[in-house]
């Protein structure tokens, strides 16, 4: 059995690995949100055929377009994280801890894009 030296570096890699989970469920909830924007598009055009009623559906609906581009950024999330994990794993090794915010600054700025996005999308339709 091979006996720890530093006790402290067995807990910092513990802790990267637990951040590398939560970022991949950040993104799993990232895309699920697109999944659902794109569904619930789909559930609003198949509404007036269930009832049988003549409804005109806006064509022109950036939702899908929305949705898919909120799987991507999911997606990519999920890349950045691993590649984050990795990066962070070797500093630990290495004794050279480097802390960075690049992918919470970029992912903030999506969310904050998305959300004015979504806002403009909600007054024009309404």
């Amino acid at each position: 059995m091979q006996e720890v030296k530093d006790k402290g570096a067995v807990n910092d890699h513990l802790a990267n690995e637990r951040t590398y989970l939560a970022w991949i469920r950040t993104s799993l909830g990232i895309m699920v949100f697109g999944f659902v924007v794109v569904k619930f598009t789909l559930f609003m055009k198949q509404i007036p055929l269930l009832l049988g009623k003549d409804v005109i559906i806006q064509e022109k609906g950036y939702s899908a377009f929305l949705g898919i581009t909120i799987v991507l950024v999911g997606t990519i999330t999920a890349i950045l994280s691993y590649i984050r994990y990795k990066r962070t794993a070797k500093q630990l090794k290495d004794g050279e801890y480097v802390h960075s915010s690049r992918l919470i600054t970029i992912l903030t700025g999506f969310l904050l894009l998305v959300s004015v996005f979504l806002i403009a999308y909600l007054i024009q339709s309404t």
